[in-house]
């Protein structure tokens, strides 16, 4: 009787799961025909991505195909006929699907994922790329949820064809801790003092390379309005705010955002600026920061809709604004891109 009893349980537990795969087929074409591989490393410390609730019914998460690495080379062979000289690795180091408060009537379930790319010569690495970020779903559908899923590793994979890789050669050994020796060896994290200057992306930053002929210009109460380039000729030289990362005044450092120029803070956990998600993204408030953040990872944000904000002076931060409940919202040590909880 007990067996029977157990079964049942079993059964009614069983029940009550349900799976949903999460499906990497989009495609994955390198236009440019530069790579030859790709594969991945699985340094996941636990390699179950987890489970929400929807509508009541628990749904668990894994990959269609339970042994990644060859589903992923696969995946690239079948897309890429035309191939190059670049082996591409990917390493992923954390992916979680969970319901943020379950017992809220409608749960919000949020995707931790950190997911990295280098190419691999000579048995060294050198960076990429990387995706990491945590997605608050605007919707808790299972289908959606693996969608965001295979959208995130898709995007990494297709900006992994056209990033250049940062300074610095990686050996296998080194690879589990790759941030905090390319960040040491970087000259904005490496050095005390920051160079003035304006900055036209996220990796001139990184290398503390200002951009040639590029100075801030200020309105008269002192804020800057936009960037000028000393060398162009008349009427071409201001430079849409969307078209640079941000600049460096007096060894202070502000980024390009809808709200303007937001001072970006360093601590020993990076630089960060202090913000509302809604004002770093343009269109669709929290929600469409999800979206802006799939595939455009490398450098921030959506350059035009930016501009458009900045230029308008319709989302600019007023100077008097209380930002002390704001949140401390920190950029990617290696891509530059705004990382949430």
């Amino acid at each position: 009787m007990k067996k029977i009893f157990f079964f049942l349980l079993m059964a009614v537990s069983l029940s009550a799961q349900k799976t949903e795969l999460v499906e990497l087929k989009q495609n994955i074409k390198d236009r440019r025909g530069i790579a030859k591989s790709i594969t991945i490393i699985d340094n996941r410390a636990d390699k179950e991505i987890g489970n929400t609730l929807f509508h009541k019914e628990t749904y668990t998460f894994k990959f269609a195909n339970d042994d990644l690495k060859s589903h992923i080379e696969n995946w690239f062979l079948k897309d890429n006929k035309t191939r190059g000289n670049n082996d591409i690795v990917l390493l992923l180091e954390d992916l979680k699907v969970y319901s943020e408060d379950p017992e809220a009537k409608i749960p919000t379930t949020k995707i931790k994922i950190k997911l990295s790319s280098f190419i691999k010569r000579n048995n060294k690495y050198y960076f990429l790329n990387r995706f990491q970020n945590i997605i608050t779903s605007e919707s808790s559908f299972p289908k959606h949820v693996a969608a965001q899923i295979s959208n995130a590793v898709t995007s990494t994979i297709r900006d992994s064809y056209t990033c250049l890789p940062l300074v610095g050669t990686i050996s296998e050994e080194e690879l589990p801790n790759y941030e905090q020796y390319l960040t040491k060896i970087s000259p904005v994290f490496g050095n005390a003092e920051l160079k003035d200057g304006v900055y036209k992306d996220f990796r001139s930053f990184y290398d503390q390379k200002p951009e040639p002929g590029y100075v801030i210009d200020k309105n008269k109460k002192g804020r800057v309005t936009n960037i000028k380039d000393t060398n162009a000729t008349l009427n071409q030289e201001v430079i849409d705010n969307e078209l640079v990362f941000g600049y460096i005044e007096n060894g202070k450092a502000y980024r390009s955002t809808p709200a303007g120029y937001l001072e970006m803070i360093k601590d020993d956990k990076g630089f960060y600026v202090v913000a509302n998600k809604t004002e770093l993204f343009v269109g669709n408030g929290a929600n469409g920061a999800n979206g802006a953040m799939i595939g455009a990872m490398a450098g921030g944000i959506v350059g035009a809709l930016i501009g458009a904000a900045i230029d308008s002076g319709s989302s600019r931060r007023s100077s008097n604004v209380d930002t002390s409940n704001m949140p401390n919202i920190y950029l990617d040590s290696l891509t530059g891109s705004y990382m949430f909880d």
